[in-house]
């Protein structure tokens, strides 16, 4: 019998970098139509009403900020799925997905009361008293979407590590539509509905997460009947609970460490002056959309290296994560020509002709969009070593190194050479840059250095299973 650690030849970067491709830019369609979903309802609220545009502008960051820590159960599914697909073990990959469900509807369930009193957390930091109005209205609704919405990212993850990323494309493509329809019905008051301005946006984006986690399910059901992924639901699995939550609870908490950096540089762009943060909202919005490239190819990393892991096999796994580095710096260099050679193209797409500030924003943008182009290639890094990180569920020790990055280097950094130095807006992107490259350098030095480790098979069991190291 040949020994299980002999491995065949390596498969080739070419073939590595094709099978996260074919895997990858489906989940970035995914992702580009789901931001789209974000800036339909703003845009039609900002056609609506100036106020119900602040109103809604605060409360779905504040949605969102809270939806990431909870997404991260649904994340965890991801890994854990994979590795079970890669080693023909249905059951635990039925037992997680289910558990993850359930973790996500306790964690929603506990926003419920919360969320009721967001009028008065509104006026708490700050917010005017008709735009902290608007805005409970909003959370007092959005926060039912939390249901489907937890639930969509548990099947999203599920049906990603299954390798079925196409139908994701697919489903948020037609709720991009639909989301369309139904604000512009609810809330001016067209095709039969009632007028309900932002109460209208946020019925909307409750119907439209419903419509997306359903079709999601069905999907799933009819694709893979075998898995009976649905079967007894009830059933309260304690030990499957506990190993979702102990990795996706450090992906969440993750990722809003990284999201709290980009607000608090908000806030202190803010202390600046409105027309640097009207440049600097531009430049972030120009980044977060070229951002959602490496979103969606870190999770076809995450797949790729969970099925490596899955197979413990390191050497594989490496070479898979090197593509997974080489394309995403690659588009890293894409971007940065596109910003280096039109940024002022880019920056005017926001601004009103106009607009007395038009000038002095579309000025400041430009030296923004430039500082964007800078970070790039450490942004590119730092998510894709989180990426194969949680591919090998590897998670506690690289969120400590992501908060120390982002809150102990990034924004100290931002602040001294905003505020002490006097580099203004330019100091707080440098900060940001510093941060991201912290996070980069850290992240991949784990997984080089002893994550990959993991999928090392030293020894052997009895029945010929692999023991790890």
């Amino acid at each position: 019998m040949s020994d299980p650690l002999l491995r065949p030849a390596p498969t080739p970067y070419r073939e590595h970098t094709g099978r996260l491709l074919k895997l990858g830019l489906p989940l970035v369609g995914a992702n580009l139509a789901g931001f789209s979903i974000h800036m339909t309802d703003t845009i039609m609220l900002g056609w609506y009403s100036v106020t119900s545009l602040a109103a809604a502008t605060v409360a779905t960051g504040l949605w969102f900020v809270i939806f990431i820590i909870g997404a991260g159960f649904g994340r965890a599914v991801t890994p854990m799925v994979a590795e079970a697909v890669e080693q023909g073990d249905e059951t635990r990959s039925r037992r997680v997905t289910r558990m993850a469900l359930w973790l996500s509807a306790i964690y929603a369930a506990l926003l419920l009361v919360p969320f009721m009193y967001g009028e008065a957390f509104l006026l708490l930091i700050g917010q005017e008293a008709v735009v902290a109005a608007e805005g409970g209205l909003y959370l007092r609704i959005a926060v039912l979407g939390m249901f489907p919405a937890m639930g969509a990212q548990v099947m999203r993850s599920y049906l990603g590590a299954q390798e079925l990323t196409a139908v994701q494309l697919w489903i948020t493509l037609v709720a991009l539509a639909a989301n369309a329809v139904v604000n512009y019905a609810l809330i001016f008051g067209r095709l039969g509905a009632p007028e309900l301005g932002i109460e209208g946006a946020a019925i909307a984006s409750v119907i439209i997460q419903v419509l997306q986690v359903v079709a999601l399910m069905v999907y799933a059901q009819k694709r893979l009947p075998e898995a009976e992924l649905f079967r007894r639901m009830w059933r309260i699995d304690v030990e499957a609970m506990w190993q979702v939550f102990r990795l996706g609870l450090p992906i969440g908490l993750t990722s809003f460490a990284e999201s709290g950096m980009f607000l608090a540089s908000s806030v202190m762009m803010g202390w600046i002056g409105t027309i640097e943060l009207a440049a600097h909202g531009i430049a972030m919005q120009l980044t977060a959309f070229m951002f959602m490239f490496h979103v969606g190819m870190a999770e076809a990393a995450t797949i790729r290296a969970s099925r490596q892991f899955g197979a413990r096999n390191e050497v594989e796994l490496r070479r898979g994560a090197f593509a997974a580095y080489g394309v995403s710096l690659a588009f890293g260099v894409l971007v940065v020509v596109l910003f280096v050679l039109a940024p002022a193209f880019f920056v005017s797409l926001f601004l009103d002709p106009s607009d007395p500030a038009r000038d002095a924003v579309l000025a400041l943008g430009v030296v923004l969009v430039m500082m964007s182009a800078l970070f790039q290639f450490v942004d590119a890094g730092q998510v894709v070593a989180l990426s194969v990180l949680r591919g090998v569920q590897d998670t506690q020790v690289p969120m400590w190194l992501a908060i120390i990055s982002y809150w102990c280097v990034g924004m100290p950094t931002g602040y001294v050479m905003a505020f002490v130095l006097g580099l203004g807006p330019v100091g707080l992107w440098l900060g940001l840059t510093v941060g991201l490259g912290a996070a980069a350098i850290l992240l991949s030095h784990r997984f080089w250095t002893r994550s990959a480790h993991i999928a090392r098979p030293v020894a052997r069991e009895a029945g010929g299973a692999p023991i790890l190291k």
